[in-house]
């Protein structure tokens, strides 16, 4: 899959090369306007890719759309919903968009596992966001397509219901569907996903598999809870450089041994900064995810500067 997108003068991807394979749960991460939506409209046959070409499952997303989009489902990020149906009405009408027909056995099941079977005859405007967004996941299923694709499907919900997803998808996926997944809560992507790209600006940074990138963090992360007047920036070139991130006076340090603790806590009162709290937390796909966006920040800089 390759794609270039630009929409009046803005390139949204930039050769993009990705192949995932049958079967694979993969993972799709960025920072917000990095490409991932941009990508699943284009693979979704919803935008035209200037250049490169898209299939799924063999089939070309512009040449053989229907069988393209059969083969595909799509949790969108937006709460789309006709206020005018049920919810098994819903996925009726969705099953017959594919003409699908004697198909509650299948609908009976997916509202079990997404613990909707209490809502199945409730209008879709009663509905919480939370069960709204259940009631995507359930349409994008209904067909029983090969290639399933979650664009952050847990965003603002509860937490039974991340629960009762990830359960079901990850049977899904053992049955053999294939998953695409974006999301902002790196703890999903760490435990589901088997392999990882990494987009930022409309390229891929990033591409391995789960455990390899883990591997390249190493070492620990050390937080720090600052006081009032913040992290000491420019204080101290070492401590700016192992800085990872810091937002709302948390800030997160490389720590590559224990060894070092004693050091780095003693540089930043030197430095002027008022420590309230400490944490050693082991590395986790958060830091991966921290330290290759600002490596590929600093690529992108020295790239203009040339």
């Amino acid at each position: 899959m390759g794609a270039d997108a630009p929409v009046e003068g803005f390139q949204a991807l930039n050769d993009v090369n990705l192949e995932i394979q049958p079967g694979e749960f993969f993972g799709l991460l960025g920072p917000n306007g990095a490409g991932k939506t941009s990508l699943i409209a284009i693979l979704a046959g919803l935008s035209r890719p200037t250049t490169g070409r898209v299939s799924v499952c063999g089939y070309d997303v512009q040449a053989q759309f229907r069988a393209a989009r059969r083969a595909l489902g799509v949790v969108p990020q937006e709460l789309v919903f006709d206020p005018f149906f049920t919810v098994r009405e819903t996925l009726r009408i969705q099953s017959g968009y594919f003409g699908l027909r004697k198909n509650d056995d299948w609908i009976d099941e997916i509202l079990e596992n997404l613990g909707l079977t209490s809502k199945a005859d409730e209008n879709m405007r009663a509905l919480s966001g939370g069960m709204k967004r259940r009631v995507l996941v359930a349409q994008a299923l209904v067909h029983r397509p090969p290639v399933i694709v979650l664009d952050e499907p847990t965003a603002g919900v509860d937490v039974d219901l991340r629960r009762t997803l990830w359960q079901f998808i990850s049977r899904l996926n053992q049955m053999g569907h294939t998953i695409l997944l974006t999301t902002h809560y790196l703890e999903e992507a760490e435990e589901l996903c088997g392999r990882i790209a990494m987009l930022k600006a409309g390229r891929i940074v990033a591409l391995d598999t789960t455990r390899a990138l883990l591997a390249k963090v190493g070492g620990s992360r050390l937080v720090l809870h600052m006081g009032a007047s913040g992290w000491p920036q420019g204080k101290s070139r070492v401590l700016d450089e192992r800085l990872v991130d810091y937002q709302q006076r948390r800030a997160v340090l490389r720590l590559e041994n224990s060894t070092e603790l004693e050091s780095l806590l003693a540089q930043v009162r030197t430095a002027g900064g008022v420590i309230e709290g400490i944490e050693v937390l082991p590395a986790d796909l958060e830091d991966a995810f921290l330290n290759i966006m600002h490596g590929a920040s600093a690529t992108t800089a020295l790239e203009k500067a040339a």
